[in-house]
């Protein structure tokens, strides 16, 4: 009866989202009226509701009652607390093997096609496996951990001594089963970064521009992350070229203020900020040309959606180009202020050609800049976010 419980409410919750604000933050306004739900409570009923939106825009024509019974089968291993939901021909073949359970549905409903699931592989960038990538969506992505300079043998101890289960993907990346609490554990953006394995990997561009190490304590870099978010790329760049003379923007002031708190305690200390509207073709920089200059462009976030399905769920095709003309007027008004020799570094966390490779091309169309490399960065094979980074430099 009590999991029966967690179903119905689930489903009332599903019937209320309208997707204008994230999954997160809808359930935890939910939970904070009605105090009933215990911890257990929110976990579950939590997970049910993400389980529904994995199913993307599969099964949209079915029942809501139906497309959570379909999500929950396809999105758990073994059936566990949720048998009583189901009949003996589901419980038969709730096999580990996903494809499996997915060919099971497939001959139950016919409304239900893999494919239906991510509707727009058309738009996806080249050497994206469209099948692996599509079931990636019913697996939730790990926790991972940049563990800062000097940090590494601190971390490791902590996390053994609290018996805190972890893989090794690099000396300084660990990944983490999602539901990890370390908070308590680890003094965050101190001595570890929460930040997602592709992302992470964004060193390797950053090192790019600095081939040779010895100069790194002689050359300072002039370092604009000009959409800057949580900045987490720049922590990074500040770990790894050390002499950098960072200035950071946004397009939200609220992001500029919480910025603050997390380079406090970052230890990055000196800085420029401000608030700029990059799509505006009127804006200015009363700035010299920077050596460098990030730009982790707004995007449809599309090699994020394993760890926000919502947005897989209400994403239509339209918002693609939406977004793809947004970053190139960024860009168009970005590249004008790096400096000659210097490097625009391009992000996205999209799976979209239109907000990638033709990029790319739209860069390689304005004189002076050169590829110097490109890089879809799958994480779907590792259970991680899935990005897109390309290097220019200015001749």
């Amino acid at each position: 009866m009590r999991f029966q419980s967690y179903f119905n409410t689930a489903i009332l919750l599903i019937r209320q989202y309208d997707g204008s604000t994230p999954l997160l933050h809808f359930l935890k306004q939910y939970f904070s009226q009605h105090k009933k739900h215990g911890s257990k409570d929110r976990k579950f009923i939590s997970h049910l509701c993400y389980n529904y939106y994995r199913l993307g825009h599969a099964m949209k024509e079915n029942t809501a009652e139906e497309r959570l019974r379909v999500a929950i089968f396809l999105c758990n291993d073994s059936a566990e607390e949720w048998s009583l939901l189901f009949e003996t021909n589901w419980l038969e073949n709730w096999k580990d093997d996903l494809k499996l359970r997915v060919a099971f549905v497939a001959g139950i409903y016919s409304t239900f096609a893999l494919n239906d699931i991510f509707p727009w592989t058309d738009e996806l960038s080249e050497g994206i496996d469209q099948e692996h990538f599509i079931l990636s969506h019913f697996t939730q992505p790990d926790l991972f951990l940049r563990i800062r300079p000097g940090k590494e043998k601190g971390v490791l101890q902590k996390l053994n001594e609290h018996q805190i289960s972890f893989r090794q993907i690099e000396p300084n990346c660990l990944a983490l089963p999602n539901s990890s609490k370390i908070d308590s554990i680890l003094e965050i953006d101190k001595e570890v970064v929460i930040q997602d394995y592709s992302s992470q990997r964004i060193k390797d561009f950053l090192q790019l521009q600095t081939p040779n190490p010895s100069r790194l304590s002689r050359d300072q870099t002039q370092l604009w992350d000009c959409c800057a978010a949580s900045g987490g790329k720049s922590i990074l760049a500040f770990d790894l070229l050390k002499n950098i003379e960072l200035t950071v923007s946004d397009v939200r002031p609220v992001i500029l203020r919480n910025l603050k708190e997390r380079f406090e305690k970052a230890g990055i200390h000196h800085y420029q900020s401000f608030v700029a509207d990059l799509a505006d073709p009127t804006f200015t920089i009363h700035h010299t040309p920077f050596t460098t200059i990030i730009c982790d462009a707004p995007c449809s976030g599309s090699g994020t959606w394993g760890r926000t399905p919502e947005q897989l769920y209400f994403f239509t095709k339209e918002k693609i180009v939406e977004y793809a003309s947004l970053q190139k007027k960024i860009v168009h008004t970005v590249m004008n202020k790096v400096a000659d020799g210097g490097y625009l570094l391009y992000i996205t966390c999209s799976v979209f050609k239109k907000e990638n490779e033709e990029m790319v091309a739209f860069v390689g169309e304005q004189p002076g800049f050169e590829l110097v490399k490109m890089e879809l960065l799958k994480g779907y094979n590792v259970k991680a976010d899935s990005m897109f980074a390309a290097l220019f430099k200015r001749k």
